[in-house]
């Protein structure tokens, strides 16, 4: 079982149109809603591979209570923790050319009566977990220390912990030592505090996190492919570019991968880079099922290509 933990879920709105044109009347061509937040979409990408996920969220109001119903409604078990504040809800604006635009709410802010409730959620469905996945942006009311206490949690329960955010809650998350980080190419940026132009560079940075208490770091690097450092080396990791129709959640679509695959080595890279590379090809943030993957189109090496360029859009 994968438990996953989102503090800032969302209610997800998709609009696909020909082109956005502010100030006019724009006509979709297309809309979906979905159960929004980075740990959210690990547990849906993680359900459509058939796989047990639970996720512990805060909920409030009738967003949050949408937000459960369409969570259970894609098998997955939901493990709420009620606040006071209303759930967020977000839009995103898709047109053709691959380009989004995102509205996101800052959401509800949570008590230290409401945050500690959180925590005891995932203590108490820790037990049985393979791995708890903690994702996204912290809500108002959370300082960046709170991730780390989740690590620490995490651990004393005997769980393997990876951790997806970004900014100061990713620091404090990485001297916990959680099992594996996820960060792109601009959080891994930010967090050493200067800009990577190649892979090399982004290994290096890499590095440095493990250095500061990381036992691995998994790194999406957009169009140049993702990287896997850990204590027994570094894996390079690519799939041939394809159209994007979105890339709203592909990164979470990425660490599902990676964890349904074991969470170590080159074979899960395999998998979350095959995920990725799926996850761009759908609408909204629609997660991939098995019958979307191409795992024969991803390539893995030990001989990472230390002098490719960065760029394109983080997976």
């Amino acid at each position: 079982m994968i438990l996953t933990v989102t503090p800032n879920p969302s209610l997800d709105r998709t609009y696909e149109m020909p082109c956005l044109d502010r100030g006019t009347i724009v006509r979709a061509t297309g809309e979906r809603m979905d159960p929004g937040g980075k740990g959210v979409n690990v547990s849906r990408a993680v359900a459509a591979a058939g796989r047990r996920t639970v996720a512990v969220l805060p909920l409030g109001g009738a967003p949050g209570a949408l937000v459960a119903d369409l969570l259970a409604a894609q098998g997955i078990e939901v493990a709420p923790v009620t606040v006071a504040g209303l759930t967020r809800s977000n839009i995103s604006l898709a047109e053709p050319d691959g380009t989004l635009t995102k509205i996101n709410a800052p959401g509800p802010e949570l008590t230290p009566e409401e945050a500690e409730a959180l925590l005891r959620a995932v203590t108490e469905r820790s037990p049985g977990a393979g791995w708890i996945a903690c994702c996204g942006s912290l809500p108002l009311g959370l300082g960046p220390d709170w991730y780390g206490q989740l690590v620490a949690r995490a651990h004393a329960a005997g769980a393997r912990i990876a951790v997806d955010t970004s900014g100061p809650a990713l620091l404090a998350a990485v001297r916990g030592g959680p099992d594996v980080v996820k960060p792109n190419a601009a959080e891994l940026s930010a967090a050493v505090r200067r800009p990577l132009v190649t892979v090399g560079d982004a290994l290096q940075a890499a590095e440095e996190l493990r250095s500061l208490g990381a036992r691995s770091v998994l790194a999406s690097l957009g169009a140049a492919g993702q990287l896997l450092v850990g204590a027994s080396g570094a894996w390079y990791a690519s799939a041939p570019a394809g159209a994007v129709r979105s890339d709203v959640g592909a990164g979470d679509a990425s660490l599902a991968g990676f964890l349904i695959a074991g969470g170590t080595g080159p074979d899960a890279l395999a998998s979350s880079t095959a995920h990725g590379a799926a996850a761009v090809r759908l609408p909204g943030s629609a997660m991939p099922a098995p019958s979307d993957l191409a795992p024969s189109a991803v390539t893995v090496t030990a001989d990472v290509p230390l002098d490719r360029l960065l760029g394109g859009p983080p997976p």
